[in-house]
């Protein structure tokens, strides 16, 4: 059986691969953001789409602005080319990702992609969230590698293979949160409303061609479990791949997704509530995130020639604490010029209220210091204490304290996490 299902998924994604391997010249409603223009969804714009009704958002998206003009198209073969970054986010789940990815977002140069590893999952493993499966993980890993190849390059057409339904005429209105990418959207404010409510159809080509007007790519993934997957990528001599690890505290990891997935964390939410452990709770949900963790960092603070210059390590706790501080760090080890549209945006969604944070849980605007301790009071004391045993050689490695009271863990003015701001740790050049 196991054979069968290896065998069908090599059969679907060699399809896939054949039904994309023709070249388009890639898609087309829905306008390009305004040139230029900042964008900051803000706590009151969020509030204020909400008395907005859902159909009057949509319609809104699926116009067609003629009026505004194209921007011209950029050559990936120019002399422009050389001087592309791509970069990657390398996160997993309830790590900050989202937040992160919104610091390209904002940038009018980037065009910025949000998970669209997503569909290569659902396409070949269906009902699968994380194969643990070796062989099916190299079929995924071989085709997310694929994908990533040429969404850098601006070949969306790739993604339409996997789109679920498959897009009819180069439009869909399925592709995965499709709000969080502004580049598909004008003008600025339905970058907001589509955001908060269900979008029209994207028309593909639209989107490639918004791609390759800017000057700089960047994708956020949490599909790609360490960083030596994507060796035959930053080795690509095609592509200027640089890719930005974000890590962060696992006893806040596993705090966020009792809260998010309710559903699949439902025996840790038991354990939370009664105090004694459910005999059948899946350990591998945290266990295989600081496995993959320790394992991608160790690599990247070991500095292979491979990596070197290519490889960023950054704690959410200290991109929570210091947003400004730590963005400008990002963009000095991207090489690119810090636009002030993307300071206004953090000075804007760093403040916002943790009450809202609680509530809309895949929201970017919340009181970001404040979010990153949350764990502390959501987690009884006894979760942390296993989540610690459990990764306590990650820990250690990143600079994260355990602690040993339960006195101590609600301690919030008790920092549990240490400075580290020197090289290797700070940046990997």
């Amino acid at each position: 059986m196991v054979l069968l299902a290896l065998a069908s998924i090599a059969i679907q994604y060699t399809a896939i691969r054949t039904f994309s391997s023709k070249p388009l010249s890639l898609l087309c409603p829905v306008g390009l953001a305004t040139t230029g223009h900042a964008v900051n969804c803000s706590l009151r714009d969020l509030t204020r789409l909400g008395q907005v009704r859902p159909e009057e958002s949509v319609r809104g998206c699926d116009e067609v602005f003629s009026h505004i003009p194209t921007p011209p198209s950029i050559s990936l073969h120019s002399n422009n080319a050389t001087k592309r970054t791509h970069i990657l986010i390398l996160a997993t789940t309830r790590s900050g990702s989202s937040f992160v990815g919104q610091l390209f977002n904002q940038h009018p140069e980037v065009f910025y992609l949000f998970e669209p590893l997503y569909h290569v999952q659902l396409a070949l493993l269906p009902r699968l969230a994380q194969s643990r499966n070796l062989a099916e993980r190299r079929v995924m890993l071989g085709a997310a590698r694929d994908l990533l190849r040429s969404l850098f390059h601006c070949h969306l057409s790739s993604l339409e293979s996997y789109i679920r339904p498959r897009p009819s005429n180069h439009s869909t209105d399925k592709l995965f949160r499709r709000g969080a990418s502004k580049r598909t959207f004008s003008p600025s404010r339905l970058y907001c409303m589509c955001f908060v409510f269900r979008c029209g159809p994207l028309n593909v080509s639209l989107a490639a061609d918004a791609c390759r007007a800017k000057h700089h790519a960047a994708i956020k993934t949490v599909r790609i479990p360490q960083i030596s997957d994507l060796r035959a990528l930053i080795e690509d001599p095609r592509l200027n791949l640089k890719v930005v690890q974000l890590v962060r505290d696992p006893r806040g990891i596993l705090a966020s997704r009792i809260e998010t997935f309710r559903d699949t964390y439902r025996l840790w939410r038991l354990w939370r509530a009664t105090g004694h452990r459910p005999h059948n709770l899946d350990l591998g949900q945290i266990n295989t995130v600081c496995e993959d963790f320790l394992r991608s960092v160790s690599l990247g603070l070991a500095r292979p020639p491979w990596l070197r210059g290519r490889y960023m390590l950054l704690r959410y706790e200290d991109l929570a604490r210091f947003p400004l501080q730590k963005t400008r760090e990002l963009y000095s080890f991207l090489g690119l010029p810090l636009d002030r549209s993307v300071e206004d945006w953090i000075i804007n969604n760093t403040r916002g209220s943790s009450d809202l944070s609680s509530r809309q849980k895949f929201t970017t605007v919340r009181d970001s210091a404040a979010n990153a301790e949350n764990w502390r009071v959501k987690l009884s004391f006894d979760m942390v204490v296993y989540t610690q045993t459990a990764c306590q050689p990650l820990l250690e490695l990143l600079g994260y304290k355990t602690v040993f009271q339960a006195r101590e863990l609600r301690n919030l003015s008790y920092s549990l996490v240490e400075d580290r701001t020197a090289p290797p740790f700070f940046l990997n050049n």
